[in-house]
Formats: C-alpha cells, sequence, structure tokens
C-alpha cells in the first residue's frame, strides 16, 4: 500500500487509467471480432478507428494497431483497403500536426 500523499494520489490516477484503458481495449477486441465475423466494409472501417484511436491514446502501442489494421485491411477488397488505409493514416499525420 503507498504511504506517501503523492504516492495515494498516483494510485488512484493509475486506477482511473487502468480502467479506462480496459474499457478502450475491450470495444476494440469487440469491433475486431465483429469485424472478422462479418467481413463488412462498415465493420472493418469502424475497427481500423478503433484501433488508431487506441494507439494515440496510447491504450494500445502503434505496431499493434499496425498490425490490427492490416489484418483487417486484408478482409477488404484491394480498392477500398488502400483508400481506407490513405484516409485513417491522412488523421494520424493531421493530428501529430495539431499537437506541435
Amino acid at each position: 500500500m503507498p504511504v506517501t500523499k503523492t504516492a495515494k494520489r498516483a494510485l488512484r490516477g493509475s486506477k482511473r487509467k487502468a480502467l479506462n484503458n480496459n474499457l478502450v481495449l475491450a470495444r476494440l477486441e469487440i469491433a475486431i471480432r465483429m469485424a472478422k465475423k462479418s467481413k463488412k466494409e462498415k465493420d472493418v472501417i469502424s475497427a481500423i478507428s478503433l484501433a488508431d484511436r487506441s494507439a494515440k491514446n496510447h491504450a494500445i502501442h502503434k505496431n499493434k494497431a499496425a498490425r490490427i489494421k492490416s489484418a483487417l485491411s486484408k478482409l477488404l477488397p484491394k480498392t477500398a483497403s488502400k483508400t481506407v488505409i490513405k484516409k485513417t493514416s491522412k488523421k494520424a499525420k493531421s493530428a501529430k500536426s495539431l499537437k506541435k
């Protein structure tokens, strides 16, 4: 158990962050399962979007998000997967430029 005041505060914060990360991961896993099962473009795109957002918030590593996106894009036809990846990468680049 934490003893100092700052350690207690850090424990509260880490519990909140863990709870939030678990919710994000659960939503992501469900979306991935639905996308793989239905193979509909709408489901795949939403799962890819969730993977990007969870990587942006550091719930998962960016390379894991890239692996998820790669696996899901194989479910789409070739033309659709190229446009989806371009759109999501543009969003990520624009978010990085806004932070600077």
